[in-house]
Formats: structure tokens, sequence, C-alpha cells
């Protein structure tokens, strides 16, 4: 049975400025959303749950989504902070939904079978969701904690206009995910790449260091442990109006309670997104390369 994709597309681009998930970059006016639809369906993927805030919705739907009605079954579901589950409510209202994992949690009504999350804004490649799809596609019926996650070269996951955040990977010597760490201010000076971790130590990283750019791949149980252990989580931070909830943090908990294993896919692909303003017309002008070499149709759909 072929496996869903999620896109999280309720995140605000708070460094670029506006809905960067409705941004036409490609040659027809194209989003970065479109590219990686068109990449998953190419690749083996059956359909595509959309996560967005309802109060966007209605502009998503025309702008986003109507283009693949007949030609890629979606649905569409809402993130919203108050969204939380029974016996639970702030003492102050939230601006901001909870996170990743909050996302993710927001379409568990509509999966029934393997799936895999993306951002909505990040370019992936083609080969990228080739191998995610092959792996969903080859787990059995019933399977549970067979997880798997795409792990890009850090160097190929870099911004040329400012430092990022990123998942930085410890892969056993199996090929197994064993954790997640956040590293930030991560940029290039001169040969190097550096980057602090969660304690502000900076250091050095490996070029080539395997990078979660948050491509995941579930099996289904993956979602009621969600589930209880976002219950966890605002047990502790109903009230911390800047917590959230992270898709890494439910996989390192699954991973060290022994629920769950984590392959990690290598990828030929270079990541790409707009993370900064300057970033837009570098990526503009790469969709264009790819479309006038035969890589993509113009338009997409």
């Amino acid at each position: 049975m072929k496996p869903t994709l999620i896109i999280m597309a309720a995140g605000m681009g708070s460094r670029y400025g506006g809905l960067k998930q409705l941004d036409g970059v490609g040659p027809k006016g194209e989003t970065i959303m479109d590219f990686s639809i068109y990449d998953a369906i190419q690749g083996g993927f059956a359909d595509v749950v959309f996560v967005v805030r309802e109060k966007f919705r209605k502009e998503f739907e025309e702008k986003v989504a109507s283009k693949f009605k007949g030609k890629v079954k979606y649905t569409i579901v809402t993130q919203e902070p108050d969204n939380l589950p029974e016996g639970f409510k702030p003492k102050a209202p939230r601006e901001k939904p909870w996170g990743t994992g909050q996302a993710v949690l927001s379409a568990k009504d509509v999966i029934k079978r393997p799936f895999a999350v993306i951002n909505s804004d990040d370019f992936y490649g083609r080969e990228s969701f080739k191998v995610l799809s092959d792996y969903l596609n080859g787990i059995k019926e019933g399977e549970k904690g067979n997880f798997c996650m795409v792990g890009f070269s850090l160097k190929n996951t870099l911004s040329e206009s400012g430092s990022v955040s990123r998942g930085i990977c410890t892969v056993d010597k199996d090929g197994f995910l064993v954790k997640v760490e956040e590293h930030s201010n991560i940029r290039r000076e001169e040969k190097k790449i550096l980057g602090e971790n969660l304690k502000g130590v900076e250091h050095s990283l490996e070029p080539s260091t395997p990078t979660s750019m948050n491509m995941w791949g579930f099996t289904s149980d993956y979602l009621e442990e969600s589930d209880v252990l976002f219950r966890e989580f605002l047990k502790q931070n109903i009230d911390e109006p800047k917590k959230e909830f992270y898709v890494p943090s439910v996989v390192s908990t699954m991973i060290q309670e022994g629920l769950a294993t984590v392959r990690v896919l290598k990828t030929p692909s270079a990541w790409f997104g707009v993370t900064y303003k300057e970033d837009r017309e570098k990526v503009v002008s790469k969709l264009r390369e790819m479309t006038e070499d035969g890589t993509y149709p113009s338009p997409l759909f």
C-alpha cells in the first residue's frame, strides 16, 4: 500500500517574512511545495495531507490546493494553539501552535497507512522522495516501530545568506539513528563549518555529518505514542508560551524506550530553501535551471 505524505505548512517564516509557503518561485509561479508534491507522487506516494492554520486555509485552498484537484488526492487539516487534548487549557491564550509534533498529530484522524512528514518550504529533491517511498512501501502490514529518516550531508543544507539551525544526527555502525541534537548558528567560516550545540558551546562540524531536515517516515504507532507524549509535555509546559513539542523529541524518546528504530536513508540530493530573503533569487535560478534541463515539466501540473 502506497504511503501518505504529510506536509507541515502551518508555520510563518519569521526571518523571511510573510507566508513563504505561498511564494511562487518556479518558472510558472510554482511553490517549493508544488515541486515536493510532484516528486512525491512520481516517487510512489499515494496522497497528501496538508497541515495549515485555519486563518489562511481559504487562501491556501485557492492558491495551492486547487491546482491539484483531479490530479493528486489530498486532505487539509488545521493546527491551532487551542487544539489540545481534553483537560488541557493554558491560563493565557497562546498565539503560535505547539510545534512540529502537534502538527503531525493534527493529521492523526486521516492517517491509515505508513506515512512521511516534510516541511512545506524545503526542497528535498526527487531522489530523497524515492528512497523514502521505497522504504515505506517495504513495511509489512501491522508492523510497528519501523521508522526512517532521510539524512542529508550537512554541507548540502547550509545557506549562503546567514546561519541556520539543524538537527545533527548520530548514527550507529549499522545505519540506525542514535540521536538528533539541535545545533544553531551553523555557518561556514573560511574552510570550516561551525555551529553551537544546545549548551551554547561552539565547535566545528564535519561537512558529511548526517543532518535531519524534518524528512521522516513512520508507521502508524508513532501517532499513538506521540499522543501520549504530548499529554505528558503539556502537563509540564501548558503555561509556557514559547515551549514547543517537536517530532525529533518523540523519535528520541521512542528510540530510548526501545519502541522504535530509525533507519537513516542516504540521498544524493542537495537541500535548498528560502531561509532568508536573499536566498529567494538563488532558489528561483535553481528551479529554472532544473526546468530548462528537463528535470521538471513546465507547468508541473
